[in-house]
């Protein structure tokens, strides 16, 4: 037989699906140099090391558990869907430090992105005030500590409407996930000391750190300084008790990366109406799951100086209409803050 009779042999017989261990030493009868010399019959066959189970680092704050295998309860009422609007009132220093960027960065000061963030407490925060006025929506604010002393007029029309807020570090022009602990300790001091300060003595029970940034020791920090939740990590749609040091404990409530206008608008470059939409499709799809399913969280995170912009203000009304809308025909939805 030729080689081109032997090839030919061989491609039939792969395709006839006998048996495939026979295949390579058809095929290695086909190389140039005729086929491998056979192996001793009485070689030892290699030993495979031993198993090692793959230990990867963890946090150690809770242990995982699949969303389809827990018990089943619910809101208060019998809802299945828990609400919130999270609006992030953000203060930025001029000419240092962090702070998102619409356009070029050319050096300090940066006046095009400082102005367009101070758009947002000075404009935006107003249209949007006005329209959860006229839908009758409850909100959270997440505060910077120094917006009370930036724009105390705008902290004051949030306390006007029994808004809960949420500490939301010093400023966002810094992130303390790199700080030392005792500098971190000290952040979250001074900003539960100046929100309780303007709270009638009442410390916030709520955090999210600036620029979502946490240390390993973050949720002991806030455990041990009296805080009941936190908002930083966005791993599940119902929430997760955080084990912490000396036996104590801290909830984590889920709070929306995907579903959030900076990632949205920043990070992905996204339009105001494909933002609008994916808000509608996940509150709609997390409805039906949570019908069938487990109770669980939608939280929609939002920035007065992006959302307040008239062009997405006016589609996250048409989220907040669908929202209200849905909310209303289904009964099964339960508008709350974190």
């Amino acid at each position: 037989m030729g080689s081109g009779a032997q090839a030919a042999a061989v491609v039939g017989f792969a395709a006839g699906a006998v048996c495939s261990r026979v295949l390579p030493k058809l095929l290695a009868h086909l190389r140039p140099d005729g086929p491998p010399p056979e192996a001793e019959a009485d070689e030892e066959p290699s030993e495979r090391p031993p198993y090692r189970e793959l230990a990867l680092p963890t946090h150690g704050r809770y242990p995982y558990s699949a969303i389809t295998e827990r018990a089943d309860y619910a809101w208060p009422g019998g809802k299945r869907l828990a609400v919130y609007f999270a609006i992030n009132l953000e203060h930025f220093a001029f000419g240092e430090g962090m702070g998102a960027k619409l356009g070029g960065f050319f050096g300090e000061p940066d006046v095009l992105n400082y102005s367009w963030r101070d758009y947002g407490n000075r404009v935006g925060v107003w249209r949007m005030l006005e329209l959860f006025d006229a839908l009758s929506l409850p909100m959270a604010v997440l505060a910077n500590a120094s917006i009370y002393r930036y724009c105390p007029g705008v902290m004051a029309a949030f306390r006007e409407r029994k808004a809960e807020v949420v500490a939301h570090g010093r400023t966002n022009s810094e992130a303390q996930g790199a700080l030392p602990e005792p500098e971190e300790a000290a952040l979250i001091a001074d900003t539960t000391a100046e929100l309780a300060a303007h709270e009638d003595g009442t410390p916030p029970a709520g955090w999210l750190g600036p620029w979502i940034s946490q240390s390993r020791t973050t949720p002991d920090l806030l455990a041990e300084a009296g805080y009941s939740y936190h908002l930083d990590w966005c791993h599940d749609d119902q929430p997760t008790m955080f084990e912490c040091r000396d036996g104590r404990r801290i909830l984590s409530v889920p709070y929306q990366q995907e579903i959030n206008d900076i990632p949205h608008t920043i990070a992905r470059q996204g339009g105001s109406a494909e933002f609008a939409s994916d808000t509608i499709d996940a509150f709609d799809e997390l409805l039906e799951q949570s019908t069938r399913g487990g109770p669980l969280v939608f939280g929609l995170a939002l920035h007065p100086y992006i959302v307040g912009q008239p062009h997405r203000l006016r589609q996250l009304r048409r989220a907040l209409e669908h929202i209200q809308r849905r909310a209303e025909e289904s009964g099964a939805v339960w508008f709350t803050t974190p």
